[in-house]
């Protein structure tokens, strides 16, 4: 048998928790696995993100921050 603990958690907490189940019987264990799960991908997409949007940076700086573009601002 695996380790086991127990933890206190406000009763808001317990009835959110409720409304989020994917079915009854769900475990809270289950669930709070699959929250984690959610968190942990969430937090990798992100970071991709933020790597796509520092390597586009200079390719915008470049297309945006350029003499052609300045030109047609007197015309």
């Amino acid at each position: 048998m695996s380790d086991v603990t127990t933890i206190q958690l406000d009763k808001s907490v317990v009835k959110a928790l409720k409304k989020i189940k994917k079915y009854p019987r769900q475990t809270y264990n289950e669930l709070i696995s699959h929250l984690i799960e959610l968190s942990l991908n969430v937090k990798m997409r992100n970071q991709y993100d933020e790597f796509l949007h520092k390597i586009q940076q200079p390719k915008m700086k470049e297309l945006w921050d350029n003499q052609e573009d300045g030109v047609w601002e007197n015309a």
